[in-house]
């Protein structure tokens, strides 16, 4: 061991910003690397691990003796004995087989180390390693009388009953079927719940067929971010809640509250409501599981920050001022700090707000990964340590795995502790634990309760409830649960605590397992008639989901009765997702319930409910669907909530063939004739066809009624339009008119379209414009007249944007490309290394002379805000750019110069085919078992039919193309980086 790390390295680090001037590029050493750091007054931070001790740490954890546990990742990238078949354009891989589990596994790097503090000084001064030769290791968690251990694709527990630190013998493999495509995304950051379960992540960029190990059950499957948990004793697998950022952290508040951080900004993170769908990066990630969900929670609200904090924890221990207890503490690797932020309710949710750094450096090797509390009541950062986190500059082998830090933050006056074996205290001993003002102390004693299932913690755990502190309460009907003495009876009583959280949890814990007894569901129906807090609201209809039918739509309906929840953030969704799950098997009794004419008065019912449920029950498409449709209009009490059902009737049909409407149903439909004018267009009515002409011909009308019809026409395909269309797509005054007319002509293939479009495009705006490249471009028709055009000199080859010429060489015609070549060259993607020069040599541009930001925002205005937004300006057919971290040169310069290297998730580039020959590109913006949106680079969303569809596939290309700052000067270079590099908008004077 190092001298050096005999000592606890101390940095009491001065109030304010960073040190003047910037720190050497590093590496630095670990003593170096600490005297860069800067921390409030209040607070100081201690180096406690550094290499050789630690390298490439990802995950801390503390077992009940108080030591500390590292996951050190040494194998990530790539994982040991595959062989890489492919890699698509988002970073994931296909390997040649799936990995045996240990004893059988490829021998990798990884290792898990274990370091111990024997005195109490705040030194750790004996380490030993628990398992060494490990192939992608994410994270342990202790209990059960032994060590789990993620290790994608399996989770294994290692057995280690006599605590030596020596395994047992051969883990046993519980789960498998974790997907391993993209290794920074495996699934990671495995914990216990109060409840007893296993909680973890798992990321955006895997898919997972996840089954008990050895079995021929049926796996669950899931593609890209979500919350999982397993409950040990019971074999039980399941997916928590659904959707998120790349999720790489999980955290578990002391109300039992479960979240996770974004790799996005603009945000710190997720909270996670059991069954909830959430906001993914559906073109990359592919589409919620439900495709019935008809919405998703947003991450929590937050201002506008650079991305991203993947991994965070709220504090909640005694050796920090008592002011930062509920604080959040997030790591953010790209930014290089620790950032401390406020949590605010908003509803059943949450909203955060930055209020300062609680760690800060000149250094930008400093990587954090990880944050946890440890037994001290300090906080525990894990460091990466290197000089990016790139996953492309990872895989071409720029990765420094020689090091690794671990760094204590806590407060000045904190003093250290000698450590203690939880495991020696008894079951009461254990309960008084839950009062203690650590959370590490409170986790570590539920978990040991949950080990030992003692009847001796029942009588104190109950005497526990009675605390008039709500936290107390609620950490003892964890334990009486976790130790076997929460019935059916007991919860029933629980369900009248006074405190809310323990009202919230006895609702979780009762119907976790899918079925109550009768005498339950009525006193779970009488909560949610007379429940006052939102937050019990939001589990009822979570839990009532878990239900059958009965019981679930007897806690419904009473929750419908709460009109303030139509404000609220999440509970509409969650009662709509109740609902929803039974109207598979179940639709009568859901339509029974709507039979009661006051229901459609509520806020929820008229503002979340009708639209989606029609659009459910339509959405199918079968006969019996169909009628359920034609029940539902029935029981409409009055005609403006048929109009909110008619609305969600047109949304099942979005982009889709219309079906034959069975009698009952087309006679309720035209009983309200005159709030369904588009679905008789989409019937393909004549006298419908014939008034939206005299719409669409009409100066006068309603311009918003000219775009509906012209949206429907571009999907229904009606010949006689043609001339119409034509001409408000020449000369409508209106740019949204003419901005949808350009869009109806894709779906036509006829002669008279592109001259009409290419006399036209020389006095369009900038607005429309892009949508009449895109018609141009969508059909080898089209496109042979505008290379004609091209050819013969009437159009400049100049005029045609970058991104269209691309388009033309996706139009599969071998004589056809010829030309393209001769007029624009090889459209072949340059060789990465010559990419790399012209990153280096720009850099060079850059660093040569001084930039200014207002040129540099006009050039951005000009090219770039087409498709990107900065500062709330631009585009949405790329990604937002203000919170990305913009202060990275050579990251920017990568993007820019080299767009295909790491595309951002949700803007991977789709190549789709029609059958009536149209070539469409652009990202996926959603699909469901009907139909795929594609948003192109006019920023235009539109829906496809898969009956329509002849191909469709992914790319490896950006819908960004190469050489975009080849007409620059070097000056040019210089400001648009300038302006790309602000912090704050500019402001014109």
């Amino acid at each position: 061991m190092h001298t050096h790390l005999r000592l606890v390295f101390v940095f009491a680090a001065a109030t304010g910003a960073l040190f003047a001037g910037s720190a050497p590029s590093g590496p630095h050493s670990p003593t170096e690397a600490l005297r860069l750091f800067s921390t409030p007054s209040d607070l100081r931070i201690e180096l406690v691990l550094a290499e050789p001790e630690v390298r490439q740490p990802v995950h801390l954890s503390f077992d009940e003796r108080g030591r500390m546990w590292v996951v050190q990742y040494l194998q990530y990238p790539h994982p040991a004995g595959l062989r890489m078949l492919s890699r698509d354009g988002v970073w994931r891989a296909v390997y040649d087989r799936v990995p045996p589990p240990p004893p059988q596994h490829f021998r990798g790097e990884d290792c898990i180390s274990i370091h111990e503090d024997t005195n109490g000084d705040g030194v750790f001064d004996k380490h030993k390693k628990f398992l060494e030769g490990l192939n992608i290791v994410t994270a342990v968690a202790h209990g059960r009388g032994g060590v789990w251990v993620l290790n994608p694709p399996y989770l294994l527990f290692y057995r280690d009953a006599d605590r030596d630190d020596v395994p047992d013998g051969d883990p046993e493999v519980h789960l498998s079927g974790f997907g391993l495509e993209d290794t920074h995304s495996v699934v990671n950051s495995l914990c216990w719940g109060p409840d007893g379960w296993l909680y973890a992540a798992q990321g955006s960029t895997v898919s997972a067929n996840v089954r008990k190990h050895g079995t021929d059950a049926p796996p669950v499957r899931s593609m890209g971010q979500l919350i999982w948990r397993y409950h040990p004793e019971l074999r039980q697998y399941e997916i928590f809640a659904e959707g998120g950022g790349n999720a790489f952290g999980v955290e578990i508040d002391n109300f039992g509250r479960t979240f996770s951080g974004h790799n996005g900004g603009d945000t710190r993170g997720f909270h996670y409501v059991q069954g909830g769908y959430s906001l993914k990066g559906f073109a990359k990630h592919g589409p919620l599981s439900n495709p019935y969900a008809f919405g998703y929670f947003p991450p929590m609200r937050h201002n506008a920050v650079p991305r991203f904090t993947h991994a965070f924890t709220f504090y909640d221990g005694d050796a920090l001022s008592e002011h930062y207890r509920g604080r959040l503490f997030g790591v953010a690797p790209l930014l290089h700090h620790v950032v401390l932020s406020e949590r605010l309710p908003d509803g059943s949710t949450f909203q955060t707000r930055d209020i300062g750094h609680a760690v800060k450096t000149t250094d930008p090797w400093f990587t954090p990964v990880d944050i946890k509390h440890g037994p001290d009541g300090a906080l525990y950062i894990a460091d990466w340590y290197d000089d990016q986190c790139n996953h492309y500059r990872n895989h071409e082998g720029r990765i420094d795995k020689s090091n690794g830090r671990v760094y204590r933050l806590t407060g000045t006056s904190a003093l250290h502790r000698s450590p203690q074996d939880l495991a020696a205290f008894s079951a009461p001993e254990l309960v008084k634990l839950l009062e203690h003002p650590n959370r590490w102390h409170r986790d570590t004693a539920l978990r040991l309760l949950g080990d030992r299932h003692d009847q001796a913690a029942i009588g104190p755990c109950n005497q526990l409830l009675n605390s008039p502190t709500e936290r107390l309460a609620l950490a003892g009907l964890w334990g009486l649960h976790l130790s076997g003495g929460l019935d059916e009876a007991r919860a029933r009583e629980l369900l009248l605590h006074r405190h809310p959280q323990v009202r919230l949890w006895t609702v979780r814990l009762l119907c976790d397992q899918g079925k109550v007894a009768g005498e339950t569901s009525s006193a779970l129906a009488r909560l949610a008639r007379t429940e006052p807090s939102v937050f019990v609201r939001s589990q009822l209809a979570c839990s009532a989901r878990r239900l059958p039918v009965d019981a679930c739509l007897g806690i419904v309906r009473p929750l419908l009765d709460h009109d303030e929840d139509a404000e609220d953030p999440h509970v509409p969704l969650l009662l709509w997702w109740a609902i929803e799950s039974k109207v598979a098997n179940h639709a009568d009794a859901v339509l029974a319930l709507f039979a009661e004419s006051e229901l459609w008065q509520r806020s929820v019912v008229r503002r979340f409910l009708l639209e989606r449920l029609m659009r459910r029950l339509a959405g199918p498409g079968q006969r019996k669907d169909l009628e359920a449709c034609a029940k539902l209009l029935k029981l409409c009490p009055n005609p403006e909530d048929a109009k909110l059902l008619l609305v969600g009737f047109e949304a099942a049909f979005s982009g889709r063939t219309f079906p034959e409407l069975p009698p009952e149903l087309a006679q309720a439909v035209a009983s309200y004739s005159k709030y369904s004018l588009a679905i008789a267009l989409r019937q393909g009515k004549e006298e419908a066809f014939e008034e939206a002409l005299r719409v669409l011909q009409d100066e006068r009308a309603e311009k918003s009624r000219q775009v509906q019809y012209l949206q429907i026409l571009g999907e229904v395909h009606q010949p006689k339009a043609l001339g119409t269309l034509l001409k408000l797509a020449t000369g409508s005054p209106d740019s949204a008119v003419r901005g949808a007319a350009l869009l109806a002509l894709q779906r036509y293939d006829d002669p008279d379209i592109a001259p009409a479009i290419l006399a036209a495009i020389p006095q369009m705006t900038d607005d429309v414009r892009p949508l009449a490249w895109s018609l141009l471009t969508s059909r080898t028709k089209h496109a042979r007249q505008l290379l004609a055009a091209v050819a013969a000199g009437r159009l400049a080859k100049e005029s045609v944007p970058r991104e269209s010429v691309q388009r033309l060489g996706l139009l599969r015609d071998d004589a056809f490309q010829a030309v393209v070549r001769q007029l624009w060259g090889d459209l072949s993607p340059a060789a990465p290394a010559d990419l790399q020069k012209e990153i280096e040599r720009l850099s060079q541009v850059v660093q040569a002379g001084s930039g200014v930001p207002k040129h540099g925002r006009s050039l951005f205005q000009q090219h770039c805000g087409k498709c990107h937004a900065l500062f709330g300006e631009g585009g949405r057919v790329g990604p937002d750019l203000t919170a990305y971290n913009r202060s990275d040169l050579q990251t920017m310069l990568l993007s820019i110069v080299h767009p295909n290297a790491e595309i951002r998730e949700g803007y991977a580039t789709y190549v789709l085919l029609t059958r009536d020959g149209r070539t469409m590109v652009g990202c996926l913006v959603e699909q469901d078992p009907q139909v795929v949106v594609l948003r192109g680079d006019d920023g235009k969303d539109v829906p496809i039919p898969r009956s329509e569809i002849d191909s469709f596939e992914a790319r490896k290309t950006s819908l960004m193309p190469e050489g975009l700052l080849k007409p620059y000067t070097d000056q040019q270079v210089r400001d648009l980086l300038a302006y790309l590099r602000c912090t704050q908008p500019l402001i014109d004077r």
